[in-house]
């Protein structure tokens, strides 16, 4: 089985529209994980009217806003399955995506895994910019970038165990992965776009500042690094997101 993390804040304009994509899928075998973090915009009624008495979804109501940290590692706390993939709750999966990403884990063997994907706008309409990840990471190639879309993961908890998110405001998925590539040699790469990413005018990652920020707070504080080789990793990431963006 696989448990699906969703953290939701103020997405009623698309969360019944990334929930469908899970209905869709063609593989049924999961859990769903709903964490809402104190929505004000009418959230948790939408999704209960998208859910209705589907028994596979569980909608977790905060009493207050705590962050998507607090709220994916809820999920990941609460995760009964083999696997846990992760999906915003504006992002969107193809209806084959559990599908092919669960079969290509069990027939290599893979405890971490990701996909290509589709940048969107904020009404859905696509890019025609896919964004593609090297075959195969490990943990000092991932510290020069970012190159993992959160909704496109999937781990193997009975393979790793339960790992959560560092308790920051962004990048904590990056720091994940880093906690993840510190048990396991490698991720490895469906070369497939399995996943539309939708682009906020609102959103935290909109705020290139803000990300240099979280990175450096990454590298010294979750990572413990010394000045100058959180420098020389923060400095790795902007040249590779310039190079990206150029292409």
């Amino acid at each position: 089985m696989v448990s699906i993390i969703i953290p939701s804040y103020n997405c009623k304009d698309y969360i019944i529209e990334t929930l469908h994509s899970v209905l869709n899928q063609t593989f049924s075998d999961y859990e769903v994980l709903i964490v809402d973090d104190k929505s004000t915009d009418g959230t948790p009624e939408v999704i209960k009217s998208a859910i209705n008495l589907d028994k596979r979804f569980r909608l977790v109501l905060f009493d207050k806003n705590q962050g998507v940290t607090v709220a994916r590692n809820k999920g990941i706390e609460m995760a009964s399955g083999e696997f846990i993939a992760f999906l915003d709750g504006d992002d969107l999966w193809e209806p084959a995506k559990l599908e092919k990403q669960i079969d290509f884990m069990k027939k290599n063997g893979y405890p971490f895994t990701y996909t290509y994907y589709e940048k969107i706008d904020s009404y859905g309409n696509p890019s025609n910019i896919m964004v593609t990840s090297p075959d195969e990471v490990d943990y000092r190639k991932m510290l020069k970038s970012n190159y993992i879309g959160c909704s496109t993961v999937i781990y193997n908890q009975n393979a790793l165990g339960k790992i959560y998110m560092p308790n920051i405001r962004k990048r904590q998925d990056y720091g994940m992965w880093l906690k993840i590539l510190k048990i396991t040699d490698k991720g490895y790469c469906l070369k497939e776009c399995l996943m539309r990413y939708r682009i906020r005018p609102d959103s935290i990652s909109s705020n290139k500042l803000g990300l240099v920020r979280y990175n450096w707070r990454l590298f010294r504080t979750i990572e413990g690094f010394g000045v100058i080789k959180s420098l020389y990793y923060l400095f790795y990431n902007i040249f590779n997101k310039i190079i990206q963006r150029s292409r």
